[in-house]
C-alpha cells in the first residue's frame, strides 16, 4: 500500500515538474483555450494565408525573424496593433503561448 502511494506521489510530482517547465516562463499563466479562441475569432489564418500564400503556415519560421520568445510575444502585438484588434496584455501573451506551443517551441 504504501509503495502504491509513493508511486502515485512520485509521478504527480513529476507531472507538475514537466508540465511546469513545459510552459517557458515569459507566458507562464497564460490561459491557452483564450489564445486558441482568439486566434480562431480573429481569422488569423486567413491574414496569413494572404499573405505568404498556402495554408499560411509558412509565416511561422522559427529561423526567420522571429527567433525568441520576446520577439513571438512582440510580432503578435505588431499584428495586434496593425489591425487594431483590442488584445488586452494577457491576451497577446496567450496567442503567443499558442503559437510557441504549436509552431515554435522556445524555451
Amino acid at each position: 500500500m504504501f509503495i502504491k502511494h509513493l508511486m502515485f506521489a512520485l509521478s504527480a510530482w513529476f507531472a507538475t515538474g514537466v508540465l511546469a517547465q513545459a510552459v517557458p516562463s515569459l507566458y507562464q499563466g497564460a490561459d491557452l483555450k483564450l489564445g486558441e479562441q482568439l486566434i480562431a475569432d480573429n481569422q488569423c489564418d486567413a491574414c496569413h494565408i494572404r499573405n505568404v500564400g498556402g495554408d499560411g503556415k509558412a509565416i511561422y519560421r522559427p529561423n526567420g525573424r522571429v527567433n525568441s520568445l520576446g520577439l513571438l510575444r512582440g510580432q503578435v502585438e505588431a499584428c495586434n496593433t496593425t489591425l487594431n484588434l483590442g488584445f488586452f496584455p494577457e491576451e497577446v501573451t496567450s496567442v503567443a503561448a499558442v503559437l510557441n506551443r504549436d509552431f515554435y517551441r522556445f524555451k
